[in-house]
């Protein structure tokens, strides 16, 4: 499954850094969707629903102030903004109209994806969701956790996607090409090392569980219940 992430960003390079960054880090995990202009972004808010939004604050049009109390109106999705606004005053009126968390300009795009993860998972567990489990390994698809044995582990976007596609078949012998065409999609740079190497990392994430995951030789790996 996806979630629907908007972006709004006046500045075109920044737009597009950001936008690529949550579609190649999140490997098929965001629908993402974007706006240079605050009124377009008040009007995707008004006519669509959205998981997670990050909003600059001084746009042309509608402010991100404007967007966010638009978005509080219908939902309670989690809202970052991002801008240069950074005085004691603009972070406080950020919370006061309704975001979970401000970042300041300049910033680290991956800890704004880490955020963004973080918040995601937090307003997802609320509702619970569809498990899969396997063995001592257990998936929830609806809030992105991970647990092994009970205990919830750290597991990075490329090795959940890998773990996902590998309980959704549970039993199959998955190939690399398979692997490559479900978790990488059209990123032409990969190979079956790139595939080896995730799993490899896929394990010292699973721990204990780690031998579940087996290497079926000259025809690729699967996922078993020991």
């Amino acid at each position: 499954m996806s979630y629907r992430l908007l972006i709004v960003e006046d500045s075109p390079e920044l737009l597009e850094a950001v936008s690529d960054f949550f579609r190649e880090e999140g490997a098929g995990l965001w629908e993402v969707v974007t706006a240079s202009d605050g009124n377009d972004a008040l009007a995707k808010v008004r006519d669509g629903s959205f998981d997670l939004m990050i909003l600059d604050i001084m746009l042309p049009g509608a402010s991100g102030f404007d967007i966010c109390r638009a978005a509080r109106n219908k939902s309670d999705c989690p809202i970052i903004f991002v801008t240069a606004l950074g005085s004691d005053s603009s972070i406080l009126k950020g919370y006061e109209t309704g975001c979970d968390d401000y970042v300041v300009k300049p910033f680290s795009t991956r800890h704004l994806y880490a955020k963004s993860l973080a918040l995601l998972k937090r307003a997802q567990k609320a509702g619970g969701g569809e498990e899969l489990r396997c063995g001592n390994i257990t998936l929830n698809k609806k809030t992105m956790l991970v647990q092994v044995s009970g205990s919830e582990i750290e597991i990075c976007s490329r090795e959940y996607f890998l773990l996902l596609y590998l309980l959704e078949n549970k039993g199959s012998v998955l190939t690399r090409k398979s692997i490559l065409d479900h978790v990488w999609g059209d990123d032409l740079d990969v190979n079956d090392r790139v595939v080896d190497n995730t799993i490899r990392r896929l394990r010292e994430c699973l721990g204990d569980a780690s031998g579940q995951v087996k290497t079926v030789i000259g025809r690729g790996y699967r996922i078993t219940e020991d």
